[in-house]
């Protein structure tokens, strides 16, 4: 069993920057990949960004590519999503997601929900105009 835990949200005005971080209670090494999704009230869960320990090139949807960084720390088991310029579209709850087998070993797309296993409760992203 792997807990996840985020911390890092809170509330800024457009074009400001946020860093989450998400630490794995178990060693990173039984998680292939970790990530990161966001839910805005009325809305489905949606990926953000993922990465994964196999060497393959981090992940990211369309609508923060060049904004978002995710960044992995094996030594401390943690995820961090740095993210810059932010919009009032990206206010959402950011959920820190891991999974011992990437998604795409049993034919699944990064950005499914469904192929990540254990998740972190959440934490809170509100951006102002």
């Amino acid at each position: 069993q792997v807990r996840l835990v985020e911390s890092g949200g809170g509330s800024v005005q457009a074009g400001g920057s946020l860093r989450l971080s998400c630490v794995a209670s178990a060693y990173y090494y039984t998680s292939a990949c970790m990530g990161w999704f966001r839910q805005a009230p009325g809305k489905q869960r949606e990926g953000v960004a993922l990465i994964c320990s196999h060497g393959r090139a981090p992940y990211y949807a369309d609508s923060v590519k060049g904004r978002f960084t995710i960044t992995l720390v094996h030594a401390e088991n943690t995820v961090h999503l740095q993210m810059h310029s932010l919009k009032p579209e990206d206010t959402a709850m950011y959920y820190c997601a891991a999974d011992p087998t990437p998604p795409w070993d049993h034919g699944g797309r990064w950005n499914d929900p469904s192929n990540l296993g254990y998740w972190g409760q959440g934490t809170q992203v509100t951006v102002s105009s």
